[in-house]
């Protein structure tokens, strides 16, 4: 009886939700594209770079809402891996930017179909009449969590 009541306040939980259709998104994203080594953080951030040449990783946080000190991590690996590299601004000498190495756009296109089949899946299982207005619903969490 105790377990019912819990369940239930549980299902009314949008965090617990969220949570949870995020556990199932991530476990669906390691099966197709953690094989290729890109976590979706650093597919965030090589597309983030691949499409904004030369930002710097100020620039970098704010585009892709990951917090300083994951971010610097995250470029650290990146680096390592060899698919990004960082440069001193040639306006702005204080300032270091982000370019993509030809290994940064080789990744892309190895894991992109992968990323793809993970949204369609992610997509299948919201029913059609739902999906726009799931879509939007996200897209306001989202930008909410990038003010």
């Amino acid at each position: 009886m105790v377990e019912s009541t819990i369940v239930k306040q549980l299902e009314r939980s949008t965090y617990h939700l969220l949570k949870r259709a995020a556990k199932h998104a991530a476990n669906l994203h390691g099966d197709k594209v953690g094989k290729h080594g890109l976590t979706q953080r650093q597919f965030a951030v090589l597309i983030a770079v691949d499409e904004n040449e030369g930002l710097s990783q100020t620039m970098l946080v704010t585009l892709t809402s990951i917090d300083r000190s994951t971010m610097a991590d995250l470029v650290g690996r990146l680096i390592a891996q060899g698919y990004i590299r960082r440069k001193r601004d040639k306006t702005d000498g204080r300032r270091n930017v982000l370019k993509m190495t030809a290994a940064g756009k080789r990744a892309l296109q190895t894991a992109g179909p992968g990323i793809a089949s993970v949204d369609r899946k992610l997509t299948s299982l919201i029913p059609k009449e739902h999906r726009k207005s799931f879509r939007a619903a996200l897209k306001i969490l989202a930008q909410q969590a990038a003010s």
